[in-house]
């Protein structure tokens, strides 16, 4: 949530094949050099409509008199200072280490042991940035940067920080300096900004640069009411409100510098660590004139509307997936969330073209955005227009909770494209009522002080000099002709994604720019994934020892593995000649395995085919599947809320499958004993050798196919039809909830006849009102019964006869979620108090089925339980 003040990446927005014939390859970088000018020419025409601020403050605290940065800007040291009216309680320091870091301002800081206050006078009145700038990679003064905890206050009227352990949130965003940037307004009769830093008992402060800018009256806080998603009331946003920026984002852009902004210095960092799921595709357009009537120039950079994220041309995978972002964000706070757009694509020009529906955190934002009607009607592309809305993230012991934001087309506009799109971001914390901006620290790791903190991608890019840029003129100009001819046809290509007819869709291609197309062959990748000899298993495994045996399932045996000189731990998969799982299986998995990254999905490192062998390399998983820590087990028993939390990861898991790839993955085997743990007890999703890809054709709903599965999670009506949707895996997850909250066996027949099935057991005493009398006994009075009464809820929809009236993966996960807020609010409450949430219906996404004609959805079904849904959407 904060930002490396100069992670300036000057890559192109899309990943190159190197394996290509070098003219090609020399044409990219040749291209690349073209876009690079074209770039620079357009921060330079926009430089002319920058504003200026009255004040502009750089203070490189620590340091003596004047210097300047890298990127060209002017600091000022402050020993001394007119900014500081006593020195006795602090001292200057050096930074121990000399990193990657700039010089400036990172390498020289003020240290304090007690309260410290730099005081600004200020010419004008008005909203402020105030930037605070820390490296605690290094230590001062001798001193141990982890004893460092410490308070930051601006005019008595704002509390920035509270407890802030600048080395705690540097490990936890894994950058070695950063930035915190606050926006407060500066009353008329007030004349100066005071910035008072307050060490915590027995600890100290420090800060190795401070910035002080001025913005425009009209920018963030700008006198109006904001509407809060889900409520009907507004909330204000005026001269009283501070703010705190926790992300400024370019949408699938390189990284703007401040020295690039439009004259506030402001970083706007890629968003591409953000994304959930599918990554969509990147028009851009440098030449279209874009035209201010609706925001003013300085609102954002020029390039940043020259840049988006859409969805792509095929409208049948557009409306079956959003376009997702999740932001980690501190709990029990009101976020600004403005959204940037401007239509560059030179083919969508009048209203109902492109029409999309805006979600934050599962709500309805915004039902029909149409950014032409925003910009003034047809013909009105090329203009900048925002969009702000608050959202409420509820108070939670977890500390910081992630805020979704989805991207849909709507369905019902009839538009001419099924898309949506969005070219920049900015989300802003917005202080509580005690004026209060800070959140908590982030949770200490064991690894903190072993580990170094790294900072990739964190290199300081300078600004080319001129003898540079007269070098890269050269050679462009030299190719000038046939490189025009070569960037027309690159651009015609990338213009006309609108216009033109689609190649044929790729298995990967525009949801993973590291993908490779759909093959019809069963040839396995060798590229992504690597190949293993049988004599590199076998040393792994020490001939397949049977003291490195850790499983034994239906696929084969599975060892315990170490590879790369023994020092990393895998799990390898051998296959069991005998078993019903074959060729085909072991193809499968490979290939979905080997295209699929994601943080809930068991990572694959290679396979082995020698000699007739088929084998597989994955992950080590420490702590084994779910199904080792709930019963039939010595292992400790799992506490609810490390359950919830594994159940989650798997949800989140599975919801990517069904919705981030470009073409729908079902499981079509989900259990317990195919959710892994990790040692952070992280689930990840396993055993891919029964999945299917779902649907390609908007007009077909299912896959026909022989069924597979396990039997007790099996669903019903796919056993019935032999029609396939991801609706099953929902069924199946439906039972995974049972069973860890009853921890039993999906089937046992050493039961009394309807003790039998879990899923039929379970439903039937969740429908009575009976389900807290067979919880897990290691359970029983440690669940709240409202969060009790949501998961009975969840697994009960999932179980439900007709797959169409089931959840999707997407609104179980939401729904998970809000069980584990239940949980915790009723714990911080120290006793489990009934909670209203009798109205809290099961959330059901806006995309999806069982629409009702006034635009609600409905779930429940007067054939499937007494007890059914009322269809109501949290808004």
């Amino acid at each position: 949530p904060l930002t490396a003040p100069f992670q300036y990446l000057h890559g192109s927005a899309t990943t190159m094949n190197t394996n290509k014939h070098p003219l090609v390859v020399h044409f990219h970088i040749l291209a690349s050099l073209y876009l690079t000018i074209i770039t620079s020419s357009i921060h330079a025409n926009s430089s002319s409509s920058a504003y200026t601020p009255p004040e502009n403050i750089a203070l490189n605290c620590g340091d003596h008199g004047d210097s300047t940065a890298p990127d060209g800007r002017k600091w000022t040291g402050d020993t001394p200072s007119k900014f500081i009216l006593n020195t006795s309680s602090s001292s200057n320091s050096t930074a121990s280490t000399q990193d990657l870091s700039p010089q400036i301002p990172y390498m020289t800081a003020r240290i304090f042991h007690s309260q410290f206050t730099y005081t600004f006078p200020l010419s004008t009145a008005g909203p402020k940035f105030i930037r605070l700038h820390f490296h605690p990679a290094a230590s001062y003064s001798g001193l141990n940067i982890s004893d460092s905890f410490f308070h930051v206050t601006a005019n008595n009227h704002y509390t920035l920080l509270h407890n802030f352990s600048a080395l705690l949130t540097s490990h936890f965003l894994n950058q070695t300096y950063y930035f915190k940037e606050f926006c407060i307004n500066i009353g008329l009769l007030e004349k100066s900004l005071n910035i008072s830093f307050v060490p915590s008992p027995g600890s100290f402060g420090f800060v190795n640069g401070i910035e002080v800018v001025s913005m425009p009256t009209n920018l963030y806080i700008q006198g109006l009411d904001i509407p809060i998603v889900g409520q009907s009331q507004p909330l204000p946003i005026d001269n009283h409100t501070a703010l705190e920026m926790v992300y400024r984002l370019n949408v699938d852009g390189q990284a703007i510098s401040p020295m690039n902004d439009t004259g506030m210095f402001r970083a706007w960092s890629e968003d591409i660590s953000y994304i959930l799921g599918g990554t969509g595709v990147d028009p851009y357009h440098f030449t279209i004139n874009m035209r201010y009537t609706k925001v003013p120039p300085y609102t954002a950079p020029e390039i940043l509307y020259r840049t988006a994220r859409s969805m792509g041309t095929d409208s049948t995978i557009n409306e079956n997936y959003n376009l997702t972002w999740l932001f980690p964000v501190d709990s029990g706070f009101y976020y600004l969330v403005r959204l940037h757009f401007c239509e560059i694509e030179p083919n969508i020009t009048e209203i109902n073209q492109r029409v999309f529906q805006i979600f934050l955190n599962n709500q309805t934002a915004e039902n029909e955005m149409d950014i032409i009607v925003d910009a003034g009607g047809n013909g009105n592309n090329g203009v900048p227009i925002k969009r702000d809305f608050v959202v409420m993230v509820p108070p939670g012991s977890r500390g910081k909770q992630d805020l979704w934001l989805e991207l849909h087309p709507n369905t019902k506009a009839y538009a001419t494209y099924s898309d949506a799109l969005l070219n920049g971001l900015e989300i802003f914390k917005l202080n509580n009522s005690d004026g209060g901006l800070a959140g908590p620290n982030p949770d200490p790791t064991d690894d903190l002080m072993s580990n170094p903190i790294e900072s990739p991608n964190r290199k300081v890019h300078h600004h080319l000099n001129k003898t540079r840029i007269i070098i890269i003129v050269v050679v462009v100009l030299s190719g000038v002709v046939g490189l025009s001819i070569i960037v027309l046809i690159v651009f015609q290509q990338r213009r006309g994604y609108y216009s033109g007819s689609s190649s044929g869709p790729s298995w990967w291609g525009p949801y993973s720019k590291a993908g490779s197309d759909s093959t019809t062959t069963r040839s396995l990748p060798s590229d992504i994934c690597h190949h293993f000899s049988l004599v590199e298993i076998k040393s792994a495994t020490n001939d397949f020892n049977e003291a490195l045996l850790i499983g034994v399932g239906g696929f084969g045996n599975v060892y315990k593995g170490y590879i790369n000189g023994g020092e990393t731990v895998v799990a390898i998969k051998r296959l069991n000649p005998k078993s019903q799982q074959g060729a085909h299986e072991f193809c499968t998995e490979i290939e979905m395995l080997s295209q699929l990254r994601h943080r809930h999905l068991v990572s694959l490192i290679g396979y082995c085919e020698d000699h007739g062998e088929m084998i597989l390399v994955y992950d080590y998983m420490t702590r084994g599947s779910l199904r080792d820590h709930l019963y039939n087990t010595h292992n400790p028993p799992l506490s609810w809320k490390r359950r919830l939390e594994i159940c989650i990861g798997a949800a989140c898991g599975l919801h990517y499958l069904h919705t981030g790839v470009k073409h729908m993955i079902i499981h079509r085997d989900v259990k317990t004993t195919n959710i892994l743990l990790d040692e952070k007890w992280v689930a990840k999703v396993s055993d891919f050798g029964l999945s299917r890809m779902g649907p390609t054709n908007v007009s077909h709903t299912h896959v026909s196919t022989v069924v597979k599965g396990s039997f007790g999670y099996l669903d019903p009506e796919y056993y019935r039809r032999q029609q396939l949707t991801e609706k099953s895996d929902v069924y199946s997850f439906g039972v995974v909830l049972f069973e860890v909250l009853c921890a039993r066996l999906p089937l046992d027949k050493n039961l009394e006849k309807d003790e039998i099935c879990l899923s039929e057991w379970a439903r039937s005493h969740y429908r009575s009102g009976s389900l807290d009398q067979i919880v897990d006994l290691h359970l029983r009075g440690k669940i709240a019964p409202q969060c009790l009464r949501k998961i009975g809820e969840i697994a009960d929809s999932c179980l439900l006869d007709q797959g169409i009236k089931r959840p999707t993966m997407a609104d179980v996960l939401w729904n998970l979620e809000f069980a584990l807020q239940l949980q915790e609010s009723a714990e911080e409450s120290g006793a489990y108090k009934e909670l209203d949430v009798d109205g809290a219906c099961l959330y059901i996404s806006h995309v999806g089925v069982g629409h009702n004609d006034d635009g609600s959805i409905h779930a429940s079904s007067s054939g499937d339980s007494s007890m059914g849904m009322s269809g109501a959407i949290f808004t």
